[in-house]
């Protein structure tokens, strides 16, 4: 199983940091976000899919064609519109289910229940969710649940039906691509990973959820810095 990482955008939140950088080499704890996000995924992949875009090649010069033995794949986004696209710039190297963590997270939790769960089910998407309060539910992706069972993502609600919010953390079949075909651009011109797990849902798509185990921050302005490293 492989893991993907979003790792394309620039992070204007985190300026001056990003101005000759990208979002992923900003230092959490003096070491680069994406050195965390690749440690969350070691144990239980066996090589990574990274997307760049905003000064990609800052990435491949820090971290070469490895991480701790794994291959290291680089696929370009040139243009950011949205998360639903990067993930189908990932569809060339992909042909199995693979993990998806998000190039901004750091999460300490349980990414490996994530994927025992993808594989134990044989479901389309598994997503990592958290409980949080309804103001953080309203900044976020939530998972809509009607008799037991996800029902749909809603983004950023102003009345949120849950307080199950996504975490970025993701398992993904291969139909996750025909899904990020599918959609259409959201009000914002992005094309959004809510609405293609939706798309799955609404075509026979099986989407489960596990709660997390363990904690996560994700990463967008200074404050979210600090916030990691206290936990870290």
């Amino acid at each position: 199983m492989h893991g993907v990482v979003p790792a394309a955008g620039r992070g204007t939140r985190l300026r001056p940091q990003t101005d000759d950088r990208p979002k992923a080499l900003v230092r959490v704890a003096g070491r680069p976000l994406l050195t965390h996000v690749f440690e969350a995924l070691v144990s239980h992949v066996d090589g990574y899919v990274v997307v760049i875009g905003y000064r990609g090649d800052r990435i491949r010069d820090h971290y070469g064609e490895t991480y701790d033995g794994r291959p290291i794949t680089y696929v370009e986004q040139p243009t950011q519109r949205g998360l639903a696209h990067a993930v189908r710039q990932a569809e060339p190297v992909i042909d199995d289910s693979f993990l998806q963590l998000n190039g901004d997270n750091v999460l300490r939790g349980n990414v490996g229940e994530v994927a025992s769960t993808h594989r134990r089910t044989d479901a389309d998407a598994t997503l990592l969710v958290e409980d949080v309060d309804r103001e953080r539910a309203k900044r976020g992706g939530v998972v809509r649940i009607e008799d037991g069972e996800v029902a749909g993502l809603v983004e950023k609600p102003g009345d949120p039906p849950t307080t199950l919010a996504t975490t970025g953390c993701f398992a993904f079949s291969p139909r996750i691509f025909e899904a990020c075909r599918a959609i259409d651009p959201s009000d914002r011109g992005e094309y959004e990973l809510p609405d293609a797990i939706e798309w799955l849902l609404n075509h026979g798509g099986q989407v489960e959820t596990v709660e997390l185990d363990g904690w996560r921050v994700n990463v967008n302005t200074d404050a979210d810095i600090e916030r990691a490293e206290e936990r870290l």
